[in-house]
């Protein structure tokens, strides 16, 4: 069986070293030359909270040949109208594309690659790109009850779901989701809040829940999607990383205050963290916060649902983009103290 890692930035590469490292060997596709070429002359070397090199086989996208059995797509949203062209030849009717891209980006790769070879799942860790062949998980992964959540768009337990679950497995314990969109809306909690504020705030995860205002933007964030996601006729996980739909609703004060809490005890794995739309800031390149903010402002508009913190956040970013903002936790000002409902600085 061919595998392949499509998009093997920071965590491409830690993905394709576990399942190398542990007997499952894959092929690295990247775009960026200099870690192309540094994966194949020094291997995969993973820091952080492990520490391993292991070789690797990488390739540009143009150095592909022939087809692939399953491919892990991993690439940013903003590069999808690139790369999925370019992959489509090494694609046949058996070939399954497995999404792990952040946001819901399963109704975009199906456009092109057909919904019969497309499934998805979310990654439940984090990393961080630190140099050509070398990347860092940054999430202590021993604390993981599971490591992804996949599964089919249409909810059904296949056997090539349970393959690929089978796959991931060599890197950590894998779930198969009977409801792929709700697990997908999960995530979206962690990609749009913390990962949101991280963004606009230019700074770490700790650092966003250190602040108390950054931290209450976090929950009133985490509010919009779950008041999205019940519209588009999904409901969040019973648990999301330990957050309760309940503590997301934000309908009294005891909700607020159990919501900070327990984004206070999940960031506290890694407080040392940067999400991926700050560590493309800082390189100067275009974020997929229009895919991840903006799709719960889409689908707010779409219901008539007000999201002044995630439409905040968009707006941010986009001005950081266009040297317009510093990255910088100043840019807190931009979320109107009269659109926090409850006592922000009661949970420290």
């Amino acid at each position: 069986m061919r595998i392949a890692i499509v998009g093997c930035g920071a965590m491409g590469t830690v993905l394709g070293a576990f399942l190398t490292k542990n007997g499952c060997p894959v092929d690295f596709i990247d775009s960026y030359e200099e870690h192309v070429k540094a994966l194949n002359e020094k291997g995969a070397h993973i820091i952080g909270k492990v520490d391993f090199t292991v070789p690797v086989k990488a390739y540009t996208p143009d150095e592909m040949e022939g087809i692939y059995d399953i491919v892990f797509l991993f690439t940013k949203q903003t590069a999808n109208e690139v790369i999925l062209p370019q992959l489509l030849p090494h694609l046949d009717e058996n070939s399954t594309v497995c999404t792990l891209q952040n946001g819901v980006p399963e109704p975009f790769v199906a456009k092109y690659v057909g919904e019969s070879r497309t499934v998805g799942g979310a990654v439940l860790w984090s990393a961080t790109f630190s140099a050509p062949g070398v990347s860092e998980l940054t999430q202590d992964v021993s604390n993981l009850d599971h490591f992804f959540d996949i599964g089919e768009i249409n909810g059904k337990v296949t056997d090539r779901i349970k393959k690929i679950a089978e796959i991931l497995n060599y890197m950590g314990t894998t779930s198969v989701s009977t409801n792929l969109m709700a697990s997908r809306w999960g995530k979206l909690v962690n990609n749009a809040c913390v990962s949101g504020m991280s963004a606009a705030c230019g700074c770490t995860f700790g650092e966003v829940m250190n602040n108390e205002k950054a931290r209450a933007c976090v929950s009133y964030l985490g509010r919009e999607v779950n008041v999205c996601c019940e519209a588009e006729g999904y409901e969040l996980p019973l648990l999301v990383l330990g957050l309760s739909p309940d503590s997301l609703s934000l309908k009294d004060q005891e909700q607020f205050d159990e919501n900070q809490q327990m984004f206070i005890y999940m960031y506290s794995f890694a407080p040392g963290a940067k999400a991926s739309m700050l560590q493309d800031l800082e390189k100067g390149k275009v974020t997929e916060v229009q895919m991840i903010n903006g799709y719960v402002s889409e689908i707010g508009k779409k219901h008539g649902i007000p999201t002044p913190f995630n439409d905040t956040v968009i707006e941010i970013v986009k001005k950081i983009e266009n040297k317009e903002l510093p990255l910088s936790m100043s840019n807190l000002e931009y979320f109107n103290d009269d659109w926090f409902t409850y006592d922000m600085y009661k949970a420290k």
